[in-house]
């Protein structure tokens, strides 16, 4: 009986969700009903709007989110995709899987410049998916890579989820950013590796793409097609790798950047910036909502002992440090067949984190280091969620791209991808030196 309002709350919680009402409000009307259930001082509500002030309106590190995103969103109407998916085409032509590996290469290089999952998506399935079922592709080998390609903005920075995962793990963002280098070029290689692989063995769902000739030299069409993603990814990553600009100010240097590439494509125009403002505000304003009603939430489910509830609920079944953590990331990747990474991140990684913290598993790493290696652990599992049905965003956006391709379709497509991811996390549990050697060395810590 200890126990029964913060589980009454999470209960209250996924019925809202599940109902359809904003999780915004949600959580944040749970957490103010629960605080006058569970008779808790009216002076927390204020120390919950003095939090939310402190966390959320005066943090500067936030900031960063509206300006990846306005970054992503305007690089992705400067047309520059079209051009460097037409030279790797070009490239790879002639092979056996080649087009598909083309959107592949495409969706890593777009996640290092953009960050922006749905902009990612739409972009490969506006340009790509067309092609691909014209050459006659498999329609799931086709819509899988597409989706699971434009996923790796939300891992590879600079990434929106890692700049929210860093405030509430209050880790170094520069951090996460170096550590998930490896991390997102590891998932996107081991994409790559199942389409080489299944082009082999059944060579009719990627056949070879006839290579274009006579349209002029391959390596300077290759050269001007990555100068725009390259020049805007060492500005924003490389400042921060050298500790020249915090993540926030390597945001703004980044809008600087797209702006100035989108002005040489003559995409700057005012339609473009307006819709991507819009776009922008819409974005933000519904992360920083949720992050709102999530720090009230939270507030008062551990005044109610929720995360004891949650602590006892894991060390009853005295399953050791590796087994504690399965279960933590089985939770999550559960969690992610339902809700949206920013809801999880929120929710349950302040939960969660005390846990991991507190564990020991024999790997000689510090406190932070320990807990960048669970953010590591955490994006990667938090990816997963645009992909699993039946609410992975990602498998919407491509639905809205792809009319003529039906649902049952594209949830077959996605299940190799997602064992794909699934093999990788368990990479990045078994060597943690993948997320951990990078800022190490670089950082010199």
């Amino acid at each position: 009986m200890e126990y029964i309002l913060p589980l009454s709350m999470v209960i209250c919680l996924m019925m809202g969700i599940f109902v359809g009402y904003p999780v915004a409000f949600v959580l944040g009307g749970v957490g103010v009903v629960f605080a006058f259930i569970g008779d808790l001082p009216y002076a927390f509500l204020g120390i919950g709007v003095s939090r939310i002030y402190a966390g959320v309106i005066s943090n500067w590190l936030l900031l960063a989110v509206p300006l990846f995103v306005f970054m992503g969103t305007l690089l992705d109407k400067s047309g520059l995709a079209e051009n460097l998916l037409y030279s790797l085409e070009r490239l790879l032509g002639g092979r056996r899987g080649g087009l598909a590996i083309s959107v592949a290469l495409l969706g890593i290089i777009m996640a290092a410049s953009t960050g922006i999952v749905g902009a990612s998506v739409v972009m490969l399935g506006v340009l790509a998916l067309p092609v691909m079922l014209k050459e006659k592709y498999d329609p799931k080998l086709a819509v899988g890579t597409i989706a699971a390609s434009g996923t790796l903005g939300i891992l590879i920075p600079p990434s929106i989820m890692l700049v929210l995962v860093g405030d509430i793990l209050q880790i170094s963002v520069g951090d996460l950013f170096l550590a998930a280098v490896f991390p997102g070029m590891l998932l996107g290689g081991l994409y790559i590796g199942y389409i080489i692989v299944i082009s082999i063995l059944k060579p009719d769902v990627a056949p070879a793409v006839k290579k274009r000739e006579n349209e002029g030299s391959l390596f300077l069409a290759l050269c001007r097609d990555l100068f725009a993603p390259l020049a805007l990814i060492l500005t924003v990553l490389g400042t921060i790798a050298t500790g020249v600009a915090t993540p926030t100010e390597a945001a703004g240097l980044g809008v600087i950047c797209a702006m100035l590439l989108a002005a040489i494509n003559r995409k700057l125009t005012f339609e473009n910036v307006k819709t991507c403002v819009l776009e922008t505000g819409r974005t933000s304003g519904m992360i920083l909502a949720v992050l709102v009603g999530a720090t009230l939430f939270s507030m008062v489910f551990k005044g109610l002992k929720g995360n004891a509830m949650i602590e006892a609920a894991i060390f009853s079944f005295d399953l050791g440090a590796y087994g504690t953590l399965f279960v933590l990331l089985g939770i999550i990747f559960v969690l992610g067949f339902f809700l949206e990474w920013v809801e999880i991140s929120f929710i349950v990684l302040p939960l969660f984190t005390p846990i991991i913290a507190a564990m020991d598993f024999g790997l000689g790493l510090s406190s932070e280091q320990q807990l960048l290696w669970f953010a590591m652990l955490v994006a990667i599992n938090l990816q997963t969620s645009f992909l699993t049905p039946p609410f992975g965003y990602a498998l919407f956006y491509i639905k809205g791209v792809a009319k003529d391709i039906n649902i049952k379709t594209i949830y077959r497509a996605i299940i190799p991808f997602v064992i794909i991811q699934v093999i990788g996390l368990v990479i990045a549990l078994v060597w943690p030196q993948l997320t951990l050697w990078l800022p190490l060395t670089v950082l010199g810590e």
